[in-house]
């Protein structure tokens, strides 16, 4: 199933499609064709599923005559081998290799486990009778390859380990074989959880232990800088308690560490000397399984029972080293390209929109540029620095003073600190700010690539209500390189924190109708988006001088002296402030009524503005007189609009001479 989908609706269960049956084994995808995938159920019984036909073949590897039988394990192994994507290695007892897709095997080993008879093993202290309830019902057989791995450095370097505590290392293909029976610290016979040859050096790999079977919950991670004839602990500070499932290295810094346990994932930067939990989002909750998505630099896992979970791009991890977090004041990591493109809407809006609760979705990330950045420390408020002070008073059980009365007024009105992510075009225009809130530690915050709204600036949230209420946004900005900046307001200060970092936008080329002369149409954009914010200061001095009429005739009929005849003359005002309204709203006496009315340039505009948003194709020759139509439109309306100032200013000055009381709206005189 995909982690984001190209549509509104998120990610539906419909999104997801099932490869075999079975209760959920790693799979293996060909790195070359994403259709073929070779999945498997219990006990070995693997199929290449072709996701283009939906058909599956049977491929597992079958006992030849007078060969023993084979001993799988409930989840085997498989790989592809990363020097020839036909090439598979798949494990029972034995390591098989197909070069030909699964269609034909070969044994490229014997027996490589310790051959212990399972009936012999004490279970809960002591041996069973064949008949105790559930003896050897759902489990594996004791005694098979459960890890293997080969060196993406050095084809033909396997490393296999088997549930019976054995490493089994070939470096020809199988012809030879060398056992590890035992690793300094791991308990005898502990469960090779997982093998990873390094793919950064063909004499590293790790190990990952796990004796959970036995009660015990220790980490067992080991690094072989040696081909595997040595290994060295690097569990570092993990958790004393914490069973280890996985581990998978980065693809460009070899320190670069994660490792799933039973209580979540962790991270090391430096090779597995210090490890750090990573929580955000992450439920506490046994990591099985990792996979890193390197085109996308993401961190893919998958948990016994809660789900699939996805780090989104973790590469600043890269950038987080001691040295530089002390040193540096803030600091912005480097940002990934940005892929523009707009979200479809195949049920009409976005989420469940009329499919009801039972509809399961989930939301897709947020489209945008993600900027991660670093404030090593956060700005304090006067109330907050007195605070801090009272506490260090407290503890010495000192006498701890009351604030003067300017300390307190200052505290009440001091504006509290905030970022400000300000980002620029390649010309150095600013493009777009983004408020963030004044905090320590690493953070993030998204750009959605677009400029900011043309709508009156407001302090109220801009998020829609309801699925037929459309969200608030600008224009798209055109692909090329821009950068960001981190600046922070402080007892009434700007200073810059950190920046500029640079990155890039580009689109995700999903729609053939795309326009491509980007800088015409943002000409043209940047035309309708003026042409809307002249209708919109437009129609805020309309408003203003409906407001005005409305006072200065309660005026004249307040006022004895005024003559009666104003009140005709603010009627024909209103007459022409009414057809101005029509103009700009449409006739509303008339459309409410359910008869034909001309579109008005609220709804030309607004109509260009909806879909010219919301797409990457050219405007239609449509829309472009749509456009043109408003603005001689605007025209009009800005002449009538002066006109009726002028004469308010006229009607005002007679009331003023006939002695009217002060009316709101009105500049008073200062003598």
């Amino acid at each position: 199933g995909p982690s984001r989908t190209n549509d509104k609706r998120g990610i539906v269960n419909s999104d997801w499609f099932v490869t075999k049956g079975g209760d959920g084994f790693e799979s293996a995808i060909d790195p070359t064709d994403p259709n073929i995938v070779y999945a498997q159920s219990q006990y070995g019984y693997l199929v290449r599923y072709d996701k283009a036909s939906g058909e599956t073949v049977d491929i597992k590897p079958q006992p030849k005559k007078d060969e023993a039988a084979f001993r799988w394990n409930w989840d085997a192994p498989l790989i592809i081998s990363p020097h020839n994507n036909k090439r598979l290695y798949f494990a029972a007892n034995r390591v098989f290799q197909s070069d030909d897709q699964g269609n034909t095997w070969k044994a490229i080993s014997g027996d490589l486990t310790r051959q212990i008879d399972r009936n012999t093993l004490p279970v809960m202290g002591k041996v069973w009778s064949m008949d105790a309830v559930a003896k050897n019902k759902s489990t594996t057989i004791y005694g098979n390859i459960v890890a293997i791995s080969e060196s993406p450095k050095l084809e033909n370097l396997l490393y296999v380990g088997t549930d019976d505590g054995l490493i089994q290392i070939t470096t020809d293909a199988g012809s030879t074989w060398k056992k590890i029976e035992s690793v300094a610290g791991v308990p005898s016979k502990t469960y090779v959880n997982m093998l990873l040859a390094s793919q950064h050096s063909e004499n590293t790999a790790y190990a990952v232990f796990n004796n959970h079977k036995n009660g015990d919950f220790k980490p067992y991670v080991y690094r072989s800088r040696d081909k595997g004839a040595t290994w060295t602990s690097v569990i570092g500070n993990l958790p004393e308690r914490g069973s280890v499932y996985c581990i998978a290295e980065d693809h460009v810094d070899p320190n670069l560490l994660f490792v799933g346990t039973e209580f979540g994932v962790f991270v090391t930067v430096d090779g597995g000397a210090k490890w750090t939990q990573l929580k955000s989002g992450l439920p506490t909750v046994a990591v099985r399984d990792m996979e890193i998505q390197k085109r996308e630099n993401d961190l893919v896992l998958a948990t016994f029972g809660r789900g699939f979970y996805v780090l989104d791009n973790y590469a600043p991890l890269r950038e987080i080293k001691e040295e530089v977090l002390a040193s540096e004041t803030a600091q912005i990591f480097a940002i990934k390209d940005a892929e523009m493109y707009l979200e479809g809407s195949r049920l009409g809006r976005r989420g469940k929109t009329f499919q009801g609760e039972s509809y399961f979705t989930t939301h897709n990330p947020v489209i945008g540029a993600d900027i991660r950045y670093f404030v090593k420390e956060a700005p304090k408020t006067l109330k907050d620095q007195r605070i801090e002070k009272e506490k260090e008073l407290a503890k010495n059980n000192s006498d701890i003073p009351f604030p003067s009365h300017e300390e307190i007024r200052a505290e009440d009105t001091e504006q509290d600190p905030f970022y400000i992510l300000e980002i620029s075009d390649n010309s150095g225009m600013v493009v777009r700010r983004i408020k963030q809130p004044a905090k320590a530690g690493i953070q993030s915050a998204v750009w959605d690539l677009r400029y900011d709204s043309q709508s009156p600036v407001s302090t109220k949230s801009k998020e829609p209500k309801n699925i037929y209420q459309g969200y608030d946004f600008g224009r798209m900005a055109l692909p090329g390189k821009y950068s960001v900046s981190i600046f922070q307001l402080y007892q009434g200060k700007i200073s810059q924190l950190a920046g500029p970092q640079v990155f890039s936008l580009k689109f995700l080329e999903i729609n053939k109708q795309m326009g491509y002369d980007r800088s015409g149409i943002e000409q043209f954009a940047n035309e309708v988006a003026q042409a809307r914010n002249q209708m919109g200061k437009m129609n805020s001095v309309r408003k203003e001088f409906v407001n005005r009429y409305n006072y200065l005739q309660e005026a004249v009929i307040a006022t004895p002296k005024a003559d009666k005849k104003l009140i005709e003359d603010l009627t024909k005002v209103f007459e022409q402030l009414a057809n101005i309204d029509i103009r700009l709203f449409g006739d509303r006496s008339i459309s409410k009524r359910e008869f034909e009315t001309l579109p008005s340039v609220n709804s030309r505009l607004g109509t260009v503005v909806y879909y010219l948003w919301r797409t990457t194709s050219a405007p239609t020759s449509t829309q472009r007189e749509q456009v043109k139509i408003a603005k001689t439109e605007l025209d009009f309306i800005q002449d009538e609009l002066k006109s009726i100032k002028t004469q308010l200013i006229d009607i005002q000055g007679q009331l003023k001479a006939a002695g009217v009381s002060y009316t709101p709206g009105w500049m008073p005189d200062v003598e």
